[in-house]
């Protein structure tokens, strides 16, 4: 599928509005602040590409990440390339990393109904279960939209619930949209750098994201040379790398 066929979310003025009102709707603030500055890498969709190159790099350090997966998708041409298929998705859940729920078919969750989403995360969950991933329990938004009956739906149901806007996660940060920060596009590298700093500075979780990665990336996606240096940097500066599971369990999520 080229680039130019990628879905779209609404964006309307209506649009604009619900998701500036739903950051206000079924809030679960966390309760407890981390106690050392942790940071998670985690991957979208789960292109073939960061299955197989964002995973050695990772794991060649002695670390995990999480693969938001959305299982309707696998061994199908994505608008970042190919996807991963259940021979990749096993060799992860036997490597250490974590996989999470992206929905089954990448639905955009500001626009189907709760009782959609719910079915279609049920399908996601029995696929993932066939793979071997036992329990899923963090979900990312596709598209980073959603409604307030499907958010609060999610939030019954996930230890956290990941969105696309910026931010750290400390104290009073919602669970049912939690910020992340992407690592794309031609200054993706440079941000990430600078919400490392503010999270360490403030002794938060930082959940740092990605589609790709590989040496050509889709708007979407990363090098695999700017992953290793922000890999590497995060170590040097002290965080705590942990799957997105592992970090929740230690706030006791």
């Amino acid at each position: 599928m080229p680039y130019a066929e990628a879905y779209q979310p609404d964006r309307s003025i209506k649009g604009k509005v619900r998701r500036q009102m739903v950051r206000f709707a079924h809030r679960r603030p966390l309760e407890t602040a981390p106690d050392r500055p942790m940071i998670s890498f985690a991957f979208d969709d789960a292109p073939q590409s960061a299955t197989r190159a964002g995973a050695r790099i990772l794991e060649s350090r002695g670390l995990r990440g999480t693969y938001y997966v959305a299982s309707g998708l696998s061994t199908g041409q994505l608008p970042m390339g190919l996807c991963a298929g259940p021979v990749d998705y096993r060799r992860l859940l036997g490597a250490g990393h974590e996989l999470a729920c992206h929905t089954s078919g990448h639905l955009d969750c500001g626009q189907e109904s709760a009782a959609a989403v719910a079915a279609d995360i049920d399908r996601n969950a029995a696929v993932l279960h066939l793979w071997g991933a036992g329990e899923v329990v963090n979900f990312a938004y596709p598209y980073g939209d959603v409604s307030a009956p499907v958010k609060e739906m999610l939030g019954e149901r996930f230890a956290t619930v990941r969105a696309l806007h910026h931010g750290v996660i400390e104290k009073g940060s919602d669970l049912n949209q939690v910020p992340a920060v992407g690592i794309e596009g031609p200054h993706g590298e440079e941000t990430a750098r600078q919400w490392m700093a503010t999270a360490l500075r403030r002794k938060a979780w930082l959940i740092l994201f990605t589609h790709d990665v590989q040496s050509i990336p889709s708007p979407w996606g990363c090098m695999p040379e700017a992953l290793e240096r922000l890999v590497d940097q995060s170590l040097s500066m002290g965080f705590d790398v942990l799957t997105v599971r592992d970090a929740a369990r230690r706030l006791g999520l």
